[in-house]
């Protein structure tokens, strides 16, 4: 027989011993999101009879992109408390600060979040006419401006 021909591996591969590595979907569509995992979630939550070999890299993608806004924002939060580490405060300040995910997150609970800091303005003290006056001495020179007409 000829001794150039390659033996087959397992399975009916071809040349047992060169192998390529492996590359991910993740890494083919240039995600952090795992596409793998979503596309079984897609399959396996039978939210459909069929699955686009698309579907899982767009939302991969989609998730990848919230929780990227969500956490730069969220960082932003912790800088402006003084603070290193991200906590469920800043991701709520985060969220209900920014129109367009709060508008998304509007009936969700963030736990130990709290609330946005707000008082209304009927509950803060009136100021009084005479409390102004008192504050604000009237200078005679304004007094001097105004010409009189007769």
């Amino acid at each position: 027989m000829e001794s150039g021909k390659t033996t087959k591996g397992a399975g009916g591969r071809k040349g047992a011993g060169e192998r390529k590595k492996s590359v991910t979907k993740s890494v083919k569509a240039g995600l952090q999101f795992p596409v793998g995992r979503i596309s079984r979630f897609l399959k396996r939550g039978r939210y459909a009879k069929r699955t686009g070999s698309g579907a899982p890299i767009y939302l991969a993608a989609v998730l990848e992109y919230l929780a990227a806004e969500v956490l730069e924002l969220a960082g932003n939060a912790a800088r402006d408390n003084k603070k290193t580490r991200i906590n469920p405060r800043h991701v709520l300040l985060a969220v209900r600060n920014d129109e367009e995910l709060g508008k998304l997150l509007a009936g969700v609970t963030i736990a130990s979040g709290g609330v946005l800091p707000n008082i209304n303005p009927v509950l803060l003290p009136k100021k009084s006419a005479a409390v102004d006056a008192e504050k604000t001495p009237k200078s005679p020179k304004k007094a001097a401006k105004s010409p009189k007409k007769a």
